[in-house]
């Protein structure tokens, strides 16, 4: 089963730290956001392997945003 993984805020991507195909485990940094000059780690709620990035770096997310996807 597919997870996704979604903005928590407004942010900018910072840092791609997972590629498509990588093989993740449950809180692996997927990439990083910046906000209000704070950096935020996004990371994997699942093991498995990275099939979709939705964003690169320099993106803009808005709340609710698709980030990756984990299968």
């Amino acid at each position: 089963m597919a997870h996704e993984i979604h903005a928590e805020m407004v942010a900018n991507v910072l840092n791609v730290v997972a590629r498509e195909g990588d093989a993740l485990v449950e809180g692996d940094t997927v990439v990083i956001l910046e906000s209000m000059k704070m950096e935020i780690p996004v990371l994997t709620e699942e093991n498995g392997t990275l099939t979709r990035l939705a964003v690169k770096e320099g993106d803009v997310v808005q709340e609710h945003d698709l980030i990756a996807v984990v299968e």
